[in-house]
């Protein structure tokens, strides 16, 4: 027997079905195989499709079921990932009335500050656990501001995830985590924020059912599964935002273990047990999958927009007919630090750690005698070690001090130079494995579906692949200074 898991990311749908025994991916596909896109109608602004979502989770599916690896008919439960805080707002028949806003667009950030001020500081706080922000319910303001006769025809308001399982199911429900990471939640009161909703004039019919995470969200419908090959009625039965999920995939459970992720944003997720919150909201705090009422597990937050996309970006400008492993095997070559050139990776949109501050990313100390391709891509992937450190220092501001932190073996932690940069950096050992957010899904939708009779039932064959400890962190020390000081400069 097999479990299914979807991750629907910002550059590509994954999807791995999973053994259920051996607890171990059997196949996986992606789709579409380049970059999706992202549409930026203005300056600041990131919108994607959800229909595209939808139609690139099913060529992925397909693609999986062609491997012949497995049959289809045997898989006995669908776990859903995706990337936090989009919107996605439809009407009555279930028809998306516009593009999602997802996660790096910054157009809804000045009415996220108003309600911060109008709500009050400390009430937000103390009880959303972070500001608004540009998150998704100040995205949804947006909206009603700026496009009144869409927002007139919204039935409902949805994160990623709910809108996948929609399509799976035909059905519209969300989880206290997703409300957590839209803002809507109010931990103190556990209930949907009234003062969020009010301030904006959000009516709460537009908020749909609460289900728990770990449950079924609806049953496979009988089109959906004859055009995907699988059995009609299997549930869907657990939908999670990435980072969460990521921890998840990680065996990321209990208070005081972290997690880490490096794809198109950077990310260090560390769980805690209390409503712990950074007064600046540089870090942000919400419903971890293991939260419950009598249990309130947290997930502390940092997010860096510009990785992934960072070095997404030098490739397809530097040596865009170059495949990633070889650009890791060229930045291998330049030294430490890069014969000085420093890269400020923070391009691609607003920037929560930065006090919503967008500097626009940066190539600094250019020497066109001596830099070439080696430098610049080890360039790129010292900035980005050195955003996770300038980050994971705010973290320990607010009392996260992890001993070790574990990631999966994927996106820029196939790297070697930037893993052990983000090792020396921080000063933190790595331990590396090889889950991925589609996989965690998939385990998600096992415990889900009551099929693991606990979270920690499903990792029982969680294997290690690699530790890795500080070695050059003597020599990193001063380099991190000098670029810590350019970006105080760029602020």
């Amino acid at each position: 027997m097999y479990l299914l898991g979807l991750d629907i990311g910002t550059s590509s749908i994954k999807v791995s079905v999973v053994d259920i025994d051996t607890q171990k991916r059997v196949a996986t596909a992606q789709y579409p195989e380049e970059e999706a896109e992202i549409k930026s109608l203005k300056s600041g602004w990131a919108e994607q499709s959800p229909v595209d979502w939808w139609q690139n989770a099913v060529h992925a599916i397909l693609q999986l079921n062609a491997t012949g690896i497995f049959n289809p008919k045997d898989i006995k439960a669908i776990g859903i990932a995706y990337q936090m805080h989009g919107l996605v707002i439809v009407d009555q028949n279930q028809n998306v009335l516009r593009d999602s806003i997802i996660w790096c667009d910054s157009r809804a950030v000045e009415l996220g500050e108003e309600a911060f001020d109008a709500i009050g500081h400390d009430k937000c706080l103390q009880d959303m656990l972070n500001s608004p922000g540009n998150f998704t319910a100040s995205k949804l303001a947006w909206v009603k501001n700026n496009e009144p006769e869409i927002y007139k025809q919204i039935d409902k308001v949805m994160l990623p995830g709910d809108f996948i399982a929609m399509k799976f199911t035909g059905k519209i429900s969300t989880s206290i985590a997703s409300l957590s990471e839209g803002v809507f939640w109010n931990f103190r009161e556990d209930e949907v924020s009234k003062e969020v909703l009010d301030h904006y004039g959000i009516d709460q019919k537009l908020i749909p059912d609460i289900k728990p995470l770990f449950s079924v969200h609806g049953s496979l419908k009988a089109d959906v599964a004859a055009l995907l090959g699988l059995q009609q009625g299997i549930p869907v039965s657990y939908k999670s935002g990435d980072q969460p999920n990521n921890a998840l995939s990680l065996n990321v459970l209990k208070p005081g273990e972290v997690a880490a992720t490096a794809g198109t944003s950077g990310v260090i997720y560390g769980v805690s047990d209390e409503l712990t919150y950074d007064p600046q909201s540089r870090v942000n705090t919400f419903a971890h999958v293991t939260y419950a009422k009598e249990k309130k597990h947290t997930g502390v937050l940092l997010c860096i927009n510009g990785t992934g996309s960072m070095y997404r970006w030098a490739k397809h400008n530097f040596a865009p007919h170059l495949s990633y492993a070889a650009l890791n095997e060229l930045a291998a070559t330049a030294p430490i630090g890069s014969k000085g050139l420093k890269v400020l990776p923070f391009g691609n949109g607003a920037e929560r750690m930065l006090n919503n501050k967008y500097t626009g990313a940066q190539l600094l100390g250019i020497d066109l005698n001596l830099h070439k391709q080696p430098e610049i891509f080890r360039a790129v992937q010292e900035g980005i070690a050195f955003a996770f450190r300038y980050g994971l220092d705010i973290m320990r501001e607010n009392g996260m001090q992890p001993k070790v932190i574990r990631a999966g073996m994927a996106n820029l932690f196939l790297s070697k130079v930037f893993a052990q940069t983000f090792v020396d950096v921080t000063g933190v050992p790595v331990e590396l494995y090889e889950n991925d957010g589609s996989v965690g899904a998939a385990l998600g939708a096992g415990i889900g579906a009551g099929i693991f009779e606990s979270p920690e039932a499903a990792f029982t064959q969680h294997e290690l692949i690699r530790y890795l400890e500080p070695k050059n962190s003597e020599a990193y020390e001063p380099i991190y200074a000098e670029w810590k000081n350019l970006l105080d400069k760029a602020l």
